[in-house]
């Protein structure tokens, strides 16, 4: 009994950790690609960018992230002196007998002072 225990015990943390090898990912991704949202934000309200301009770069960017995103996907929005970017995608996480959707909409803005 006691060596069931201590098997089972192994095999939830062994199960745990997969779970987390397979979904950590695509958050840190998500986490990096709002970083970079941002930053484009600041420098966007500052420059004379075009809104196709700035989409491009956030396609750069998410391609580099293996983030699966397409242009009608990503949103530029300039309202007077601010400058809003927000980006809507779900990533697909295979777990065995389990698939899961994971939906992010990283949004960033930012007002010219």
């Amino acid at each position: 009994m006691r060596s069931l225990k201590a098997l089972l015990g192994i095999v939830v943390i062994v199960g745990g950790v997969y779970v987390a090898f397979k979904l950590i990912p695509p958050y840190f991704a998500n986490f990096q690609f709002e970083d970079a949202i941002e930053s484009e934000t600041r420098l966007g309200v500052y420059s004379n960018k075009s809104e196709a301009e700035i989409i491009e770069n956030v396609l750069k960017k998410a391609k580099d992230l293996d983030i699966p995103l397409r242009a009608e996907q990503v949103h530029v929005q300039r309202e007077g002196s601010a400058l809003v970017i927000w980006a809507e995608y779900t990533v697909h996480v295979d777990l065995p007998g389990y698939p899961v959707e994971l939906k992010f909409r990283p949004s960033t803005k930012n007002k010219r002072i």
